[in-house]
């Protein structure tokens, strides 16, 4: 017989994935991974919908040869969304990153809603969607007047899925300019901009959407009874296991692409705007005070194939290297100030680099932090949680909170997969992090040097705008 499981289907900016995870232990038994990549043909750049459908229908064929798929899952990053009619997309779903919505920008910008109401900061490119559909509504206006529904990205899947459309809350409250979290309902620029007929019953996530459509079914090899799930915001997702098992005050850190990360039980009078600080909303609805900066890109862009030690970050420490923000103009407390290296950075080693790029990360994760007064205990969900050097500088700059990790390959998977079957046994194993007692004088010592250099660089962000 074959093991009952949860195909989860995770949407980040940089792989597609899809894991099987066991409905009865919650333990990973498959995972398959390919590379997300965006198109420049056509209209902008934009997802390669086509790709990853084909994609994910050949992993689902795979995975119901060796598994009983009782339910499938999607979560996936923020700040997309698919502009359909019943037939299929109308407008390809734009890149994020496409720097073109700036050209409407200008004429957006007054009917943004006050971050009192949407908790949304302004932000580059298209990271608040509101900003996209404007762009795309003004620059093609015969195929938006054609748009029946307006699908956020997790919810565009589940419909290719089942043929049901719907909303949900997660995708709709991460800075989008289109949602009020205190009111639970739509901002002001959705009924500004008659959008609201275009968006779908809001639906719970986890919630089911229905069974998988019978056509797809027998194709696929799966038994048509098989549910789909209305899918979640990926680092949302990351946050489940904690709501369901923890008590506030704590906090999350997300990892992969972007580093987000959430501090429940924080006050929403801490958010500072202009710092890119904002209110996600948690799969219950409440807002959660959050800060993210695109660190996985960051890392990438600093590191070597060369894997860090400890006596590599030494070397960095004693070298006195320094890696001054920000290296992604996407998002961050620095966003708007180019990133450069002082001191003698060409005699390090590829590993020492790697260690600066670690070091890096781990000072903006704790920068953060203490920008949101974070409280509690600290969990570290993604690819981060793999880094051991990350780990435990970020323990040891942080003796005030108690720093837990998962091994897990992604927090989204197991929070996705938690919310699709309710009823789940499941728990989670975490480690606590020791901090380094030999480095932490050298650690605080460094941590003050590099704020030092750091200084006013907000202030510059706040001017750039």
């Amino acid at each position: 017989m074959k093991t009952a499981v949860i195909a989860v289907f995770d949407i980040g900016k940089t792989h597609i994935k899809l894991s099987a995870v066991d409905l009865q232990t919650g333990m990973l038994l498959a995972l398959q991974r390919s590379t997300n990549i965006v198109r420049q043909d056509g209209l902008y750049p934009h997802v390669d919908s086509d790709a990853i459908w084909a994609w994910l229908k050949i992993m689902l064929t795979t995975l119901a040869a060796r598994f009983d798929i009782r339910s499938i899952a999607v979560t996936t990053h923020g700040a997309t969304i698919a502009c359909v009619d019943d037939t299929g997309l109308v407008l390809p779903i734009a890149d994020y990153e496409y720097d073109g919505f700036a050209q409407t920008r200008s004429l957006y910008r007054p009917l943004r809603p006050a971050f009192e109401q949407s908790y949304s900061p302004e932000l580059s490119a298209g990271l608040n969607l509101g900003a996209q559909l404007f762009w795309q509504q003004h620059c093609f206006p015969e195929q938006f007047a054609r748009v029946t529904a307006l699908l956020t990205y997790p919810q565009y899947w589940g419909w290719r899925l089942t043929g049901v459309k719907a909303s949900e809350r997660t995708s709709l409250g991460c800075h989008t300019d289109l949602w009020a979290p205190d009111k639970d309902d739509f901002s002001t620029l959705v009924d500004q901009q008659n959008w609201r007929k275009l968006f779908p019953p809001v639906r719970a996530a986890g919630e089911s959407l229905g069974t998988i459509l019978p056509e797809l079914a027998r194709e696929l090899g799966l038994a048509e009874d098989c549910i789909v799930v209305n899918g979640i915001h990926d680092s949302n997702a990351s946050l489940v296991p904690h709501l369901l098992s923890r008590s506030a005050p704590f906090g999350v850190i997300s990892s992969g692409t972007w580093t987000i990360i959430t501090a429940v039980g924080a006050s929403l009078s801490g958010l500072n705007e202009q710092l890119d600080m904002l209110a996600n909303v948690s799969v219950f609805a409440q807002p959660v005070p959050s800060i993210r900066f695109m660190g996985g890109r960051e890392w990438q862009q600093l590191a070597t194939d060369q894997p860090a030690t400890q006596d590599d970050l030494q070397a960095v420490l004693a070298q006195q290297v320094y890696a001054i923000p920000a290296f992604s103009n996407q998002g961050g407390p620095f966003q708007h100030h180019q990133g450069y290296i002082c001191g003698p950075y060409e005699q390090l080693t590829a590993a020492q680099k790697t260690a600066l790029a670690t070091l890096y990360v781990a000072l903006m994760s704790d920068e953060c932090l203490t920008l949101q007064q974070q409280r509690g205990d600290l969990i570290i969900e993604g690819a981060f949680a793999g880094n051991e050097l990350y780990l435990w500088i970020l323990a040891t700059l942080r003796p005030q909170q108690a720093v837990f990790f998962s091994r897990d390959e992604t927090g989204t998977t197991v929070g996705m997969a938690m919310l699709a079957y309710q009823q789940n046994p499941w728990r989670i194993n975490y480690q606590q992090v020791a901090m380094h007692q030999e480095l932490y004088s050298q650690l605080q010592t460094y941590r003050h040097q590099w704020r030092q250099r750091c200084e006013g660089l907000s202030d510059r962000r706040v001017s750039a705008n």
